[in-house]
Order: structure tokens, then sequence, then C-alpha cells
């Protein structure tokens, strides 16, 4: 028996007035979540920006080569399609027999479509290896993602939704500074209560931003009254698509509200990668269930579980693979919000929840216990003499000069020399603690630019030999970087948005 997603008809009008106070607060200052590849390639999804609370949307045009370009990254290059490669029949896709695969979101209503069509084929064609990968990361976290949506009242179907927005890649970084497998912005995930700061960045998490993006999809389907308007409203915005469904309501008085998006997007009314973003979830939805018949291999991952426990702040990764047992890949693995190789500092003398693998647990405590205090520190604070660099103070304790300002925000060496004050408290990491570190943006950071790069200075460089290497100039880095004079230092992190970059 095939399940379909339907309501009762209503009034498009009533439809866009259900705007719960959850996403305005939420979306009032800050983009949309958006769509990225795996780490560094960027999403049009990404750069959409949610509206603001008077439905206001700032989004860049979208080209059809940027689309192009889209989906080549994320599911490979659809414009090598083979026009020759077999597609199933009207009647073989619409399926039968006992064996028979259904969905809790309605394909089977617009598998026919032609964008559907395309991406079916593109899927089960040239990016056929690609997307069956993407769905073989995915099995790690299915088991979690369902049930979370199925809690959240939700089908348990935009499952999907995860692969079209990061390949289900905890780590997926856009050019516009969307961060995760749920792909939020900053701003956004602060609004849905995830923790995003120096020490911790939760959009990494794949528990707890899929518990933010079930709270986000389950406003935006109670605004809409359809998880194909909640998508694309994900995707571009809601302001967007309630002033659409504002502009044409005659027009779509009395449709079905799934069948609202596909006219929005028929009357070109929709970003160019918002109009594809629901037809590429319909697809990834139809090929993944018959994968067999789309000649698919999904392999099946060990499911992402884990058990607890309480360690103190500023305890090195690495010695909570040794209580537990396991590897330190294995500890950042189920802990990828901790960003710098410890738990994060507390001000008081709370502890942390980490993660530490299944089975562990009992014996976890006493072993953490039995390591000495001293190693249990994974930093530890110096004075700085006259001269000091961040050079020389990561050479002296054995660590990469780029990490000590990442435990130390609040330092700023001189501009011209590059050099510390004398005096100053600096924290330095323990080697190992610097090791398991991530390199990462500064999770702040809002919004890059569609092309933004992060250049760390070298010894010798100036701001003429750098926007020289990035074919830009000195007075765009500084405005990007807010520099009020022309001078940098070794290990500085500027945000350089280049020309046609030299390789």
């Amino acid at each position: 028996m095939q399940l379909s997603w339907s309501r009762p008809r209503s009034s498009v009008r009533s439809v866009v007035s259900r705007l719960p106070l959850l996403i305005l607060a939420a979306l009032a200052a800050c983009g949309a979540p958006g769509s990225a590849p795996p780490r560094v390639s960027p999403s049009p999804s990404a750069v959409a920006q949610a509206g603001n609370a008077n439905g206001a949307v700032a989004q860049p045009e979208v080209t059809a080569n940027d689309l192009d370009t889209r989906t080549a990254e994320l599911f490979g290059d659809a414009r090598k399609t083979d026009a020759t490669l077999p597609m199933p029949s009207d009647s073989t896709l619409l399926g039968g027999g006992d064996g028979e695969p259904t969905w809790d979101i309605d394909v089977r209503s617009y598998e026919t479509f032609e964008r559907v069509r395309h991406y079916v084929k593109v899927f089960s064609g040239p990016s056929r290896e690609r997307i069956a990968d993407r769905l073989s990361a995915g099995t790690r976290y299915e088991t979690m993602i369902r049930s979370k949506l199925r809690a959240g009242g939700l089908p348990e179907d935009m499952y999907y939704l995860a692969l079209v927005e990061s390949g289900f890649n905890p780590h997926a970084y856009s050019r516009a500074a969307a961060v995760g497998m749920w792909q939020f912005m900053t701003t956004t995930a602060k609004g849905m209560g995830l923790r995003v700061d120096w020490w911790v960045d939760e959009r990494r998490d794949p528990v707890r931003s899929t518990d933010a993006a079930v709270r986000f999809l389950r406003g935006l389907n109670e605004q809409f009254g359809s998880m194909y308007l909640a998508a694309a409203a994900y995707n571009g915005g809601p302001g967007r698509i309630a002033r659409g469904l504002n502009r044409y309501a005659d027009a779509l008085e009395g449709s079905d509200p799934d069948e609202m998006f596909f006219t929005l997007a028929e009357k070109k009314y929709l970003r160019g990668e918002t109009s594809n973003y629901v037809p590429q979830l319909i697809a990834v939805a139809l090929v993944a269930k018959e994968a067999d018949r789309y000649g698919l291999v999904i392999k099946r991952s060990e499911t992402f579980a884990y058990d607890s426990a309480w360690v103190p702040g500023r305890v090195p990764l690495a010695r909570i693979a040794e209580a537990s047992g396991a590897t330190v890949q294995t500890i950042q693995e189920l802990n990828s919000h901790i960003l710098r190789g410890m738990t994060p500092p507390t001000k008081t003398r709370d502890s942390i929840l980490v993660r530490i693998p299944t089975g562990t647990r009992a014996h976890f405590d006493s072993a953490l216990a039995a390591i000495p205090d001293s190693a249990l520190l994974g930093v530890r604070n110096v004075k700085t003499e006259s001269g000091a660099t961040w050079s020389t103070i990561a050479r002296k304790h054995g660590v990469p000069a780029r990490s000590l300002p990442w435990y130390n925000p609040g330092v700023k060496p001189a501009a011209r020399t590059g050099r510390i004050p004398a005096g100053t408290i600096v924290t330095v990491p323990r080697p190992e603690v610097a090791r398991a570190a991530l390199v990462v943006p500064d999770p702040k950071v809002e919004r890059y630019g569609t092309s933004t790069r992060t250049h760390v200075v070298r010894a010798g460089e100036n701001l003429t030999v750098i926007a020289r290497r990035y074919r830009t100039t000195p007075a765009a880095i500084m405005r990007q970087n807010r520099l009020k004079k022309a001078m940098i230092f070794p290990g500085q992190e500027l945000m350089i948005s280049p020309g046609t970059a030299r390789r």
C-alpha cells in the first residue's frame, strides 16, 4: 500500500497567515539554512537567505550555469547525462506487486514531472556512484534521523533532505558559511537552540543539529501546510514563499498545498536552486528506495550509537580516548561539535557530557580517575616575554603556530610586528590537544562572499603580495577584514574574496 502525504484543501491566505513566532524569532536577522556539498564546496541553497519579519529577502540571482555547477558538485555532472540511458517507463515507475516500496511524502504524484525525471536520470546515470556513496554514508545516521522526524510529527522520508543539503556530512561547509549536515547559518542555529561559539559548534553535531532541523521544518510545515513548501522555505526562506503564495493566491486557491510548490516553480517565481530543490528531494527518495531498479549499490554503515559520560572542562580528547579504550579519531567522530581538541572550558567546576563508544561506560569513570591530574589538563597558561610572537611561543612548546589563536581569541598581537605585549597571559595547548583540534573557519562568521577563502599570513608577506596572489586589491582585503591600517602579522587569518586566484 502506497502512503501519500496529503491534507484537506484550504485557503491559501490562511496557509500564509500561520507563521509561527518561533520561525520569526529565529529568522528575523539571519539567513536560512541552505545546501552545500561536503566541506568546501558551495551550494545555492546555502547562499539563500531567509526573509525577515517583514518578509524581506536578499538573495543573489542564480544562473543556469550556477545550477549546473551545483548539480555537478553534489551529484556529478548532469550536463554529461547520456540521453540514451534507459529510463523506466511510466508504468514501471508506478510500480506494483507485493514488494512495492512506500513513502510518507508524495513522490508518486510528481515522479513524471520533467525536473524530477531529469534528476532521477542523473542519479541513476552519471551520478550513480556518487549518490550511492552519499546514501551509504547516510545509513550511519538514518535510524537516528528518522526517529527524530517521526517524534517531531514529520514524514520520515524528509531524511533525504540531509542528502540534498550536505551528502550527510557533519562537517559540510558552504561558501555562505552554512555549516553541518543540515547547513545552518550561525544566527539561525542559535535561534534553534544550538551552541555555536569558539569552543563548540553544534551545527556539526549530527544529533543536536537534527533536533534543530526537525524544529525548524516543523515550524515551516505548520506555516505552509505542506512539506514541499516547507522544504522550499528551508532552502529559499519563508518570506519569499509567503509572498509567492500571496501574489498567486487567486490561481492557487483550492489547490493541494503540495501542488502549490510546483505551481510557484512553473510560474518562474522561485529562484532556480529552490525550484530544483524539491525535485531533487523527490528523485533521491525514488532511487534510494528502488536502488536495485536504478542500479545503485547502497552499503550499510554501522549505526551511529554511543554511551555518554560526564567529563570536566579542558580535558584532552586523547585522555577521553585513553579512558574509553578508543582511538582519538573515534572520539572526534562521536563528538564532532567539539572544535579545539579538548572539552570546552567552564567558568565553574561543572562537567561536560561527552560521547564515548557503546559498552565503555561501565569502566570509563574509574579509568579516567586513574589518569594523573596533570595529564587531564589540556592547556596551560604562560606569561609572554618581550618580543614574543605566536611563532616563538609555538616553537618553544611544540605546537603549530596557527593553533595558538584558537585558544586565545582575546589576544591581539601588534599589527605591525606581530608581537604580543610582554607579560600577557596566553593559553598554550598540549601537542595532542592541538593535533586533535579541527581546522575550521571562525564559527561566529555569519556569511562570507560566494568565493571567499581563508588565508593564513606567512612571514614576509604583506597585503600587496597577498592581493596580487588572489587577483584582488589591498583595499578590498582591508575592507573585508575591517583593517584600519595596512599592517598584518604572521599567523593572522584573512578572509579574501579573490578574482581569478592563482593555483
